[in-house]
């Protein structure tokens, strides 16, 4: 997918503990779970380390489609500990969806309409080339896609301005059962809009350092620093592609300030840094893992604006640029890690996390 879908703050939650769906996409608050995890799988909710429950930083509806399958009901749910006294900097993410048949099922791009009331159902709809595992471009409206997510977000909130703001407003839905032993953050829900490219404009400040080093090369006569001198140039090469990416992290950040993840599947990430780890293998079917999503600093900052004092110190703990989420591409669903509730069945997967510090 070469277009991205950018998180945009909306309204506030009138609660941490708020109720909503797996449908939607929010920052903080409680997980929204189509079947009760906590008793059926406990163990993806704890600390490793110290055995405290994670704490809920993302949900994100993310539906997708192909030729032969689609899987409406999949939403991913990004946690970490943030237990000050712990060690750990556990992050996790996880998979949720529904088993459907292979029967084929194609949401067209012309339902997505502003007046659709089952906009549910349509606000995302990721068609996927089954041969290289890429989506069809030509069958995906991004701008289109936009407009009908900014308008779902506006029709779960009484204040219809969620899109103008600049900072997350309030809304009001049924508030759940609160559970103190389950760590929570301050809630708010999130609209998507279309990422305009960026001009690629060439930095003269970046050529200068490369002249420098040019020179250097041409009145280095001693031998003896000929090793000192390479092992300066690979170090300083490698600084130098490092600042380029930082820049191009930052220029993407300015044009969209408030950005809080960006999301494009089987795309490719924003990285902060020039390293990046490696995402494995799907620990299901053992195929490879791709891009899907990723965390932007702003999440961070709208959470301690709303923090009270116990938060804010958890929310210390987080200290990376950007979290990148990769996924199986091929969305597989193992029976062993199957679950059945009310009659259908779920798949609880875990992904990956790449953490990616200043």
């Amino acid at each position: 997918m070469d277009g991205v879908l950018l998180g945009m703050p909306g309204p506030w939650a009138d609660g941490n503990y708020e109720a909503a769906d797996i449908y939607t996409t929010k920052i903080g608050g409680f997980p929204d779970w189509p079947f009760p995890i906590v008793s059926e799988k406990p163990e993806l909710l704890k600390c490793t380390k110290c055995e405290s429950n994670l704490c809920l930083i993302a949900q994100v509806y993310a539906p997708i489609s192909n030729k032969s399958v689609a899987i409406e009901e999949r939403t991913l749910y990004v946690f970490g500990c943030l237990v000050p006294d712990c060690e750990s900097l556990l992050w996790q993410a996880l998979r949720v969806q529904k088993i459907s048949s292979n029967e084929v099922v194609r949401v067209p791009t012309s339902s997505l309409s502003v007046s659709n009331t089952n906009w549910r159902k349509d606000l995302w709809s990721f068609d996927i080339n089954e041969d290289d595992g890429h989506e069809d471009d030509d069958d995906i409206d991004l701008e289109e896609l936009g407009r009908a997510l900014s308008e779902a977000a506006s029709l779960t909130s009484r204040n219809n301005d969620a899109e103008s703001s600049r900072k997350p407003l309030p809304r009001g839905q049924p508030t759940r059962s609160i559970d103190d032993k389950i760590p929570v953050m301050p809630c708010f829900y999130i609209y998507t809009q279309e990422e305009k490219q960026v001009k690629k404009v060439a930095s003269e400040s970046s050529k200068e350092p490369l002249l420098s080093i040019q020179e250097l090369e041409n009145n280095s006569e001693d031998p003896s620093n000929e090793e000192t001198y390479e092992e300066e140039k690979y170090e300083y090469d490698k600084a130098l592609n490092a600042d380029r990416t930082y820049l191009k992290f930052k220029k993407r950040m300015d044009a969209y300030p408030e950005q809080c993840f960006r999301y494009s599947y089987g795309g490719k990430p924003l990285l902060a840094s020039g390293e990046i780890g490696d995402p494995g293998t799907c620990r299901l079917c053992g195929g490879t893992r791709h891009y899907e999503m990723q965390l932007m600093p702003p999440v961070i900052y709208f959470l301690q604006e709303a923090a009270d004092d116990r938060q804010r110190i958890a929310l210390e703990k987080i200290d990376w640029m950007t979290l990148l989420v990769y996924t199986c591409s091929k969305s597989c669903a193992d029976s062993s890690y199957q679950v059945k509730s009310g009659g259908e069945d779920w798949i609880v997967a875990e992904e990956a996390v790449i953490i990616q510090r200043e």
